[in-house]
């Protein structure tokens, strides 16, 4: 239970950190990692390309588990990443349940590059309306509010710690603050890792 609250905290505190950054676009890389040497991260990118990642000793690796509609619960701090609306509600792509020390981890709504024309909205669940097969969030963050529809087909994860013996080949990982270097590899201090067959659907 102490290194499950130490490893969250860290996370945490390393998002605040990247919040008070200098805004930077960020390198995305969503793809299976095909190898581990030491520090050295070898993935194959969805778009085929192969990248070289460098972690620190101190690498935060957080773990994405298979969640459900029914873990999303009013007052959960969520993220989703929305394509198209359908009927005023912006259509979840995807859902991932933050721990509660995590809660406020890049809070907004904005612009995301999981698909053309997606949205990334990080935000409090205030009220949840069923809708046929699906439901309606009603989510909150400072400066605004959104209704966001999951639907059976919303992929819905949580989040989880992890660890050095999770980065196994074949594995989807997902680095969402990667730096390119002048030699062309990347590094990041952080890694989000698919557990038990789970991809990183953000």
């Amino acid at each position: 239970m102490i290194r499950t609250i130490a490893v969250l905290a860290i996370a945490a505190a390393s998002a605040a950190a990247l919040a008070q950054a200098p805004a930077q676009t960020p390198t995305r890389i969503r793809g299976t990692l095909e190898q581990v040497d030491g520090n050295l991260l070898t993935i194959k990118a969805r778009s085929g390309e192969t990248m070289k990642v460098k972690v620190p000793d101190n690498v935060v690796l957080m773990g994405v588990a298979k969640a459900s509609m029914a873990d999303i619960g009013k007052g959960k701090f969520i993220g989703t990443t929305t394509v198209g609306q359908r009927g005023g509600a912006l259509v979840a792509e995807e859902v991932h349940i933050f721990p509660e020390n995590m809660r406020g981890t890049g809070e907004g709504h904005r612009d995301w590059d999981l698909r053309p024309e997606s949205k990334m909205t990080n935000a409090n669940v205030a009220e949840i309306k069923n809708m046929g097969d699906g439901r309606v969030m009603t989510v909150q963050y400072k400066g605004g509010e959104k209704q966001v529809l999951v639907t059976p087909r919303t992929s819905v994860v949580s989040y989880e710690p992890a660890s050095r013996a999770d980065l196994k080949p074949g594995t989807g990982v997902f680095v969402n603050n990667a730096e390119r270097q002048p030699d062309g590899t990347y590094t990041a201090p952080r890694v989000n890792v698919g557990l038990r067959g789970q991809v990183p659907p953000m």
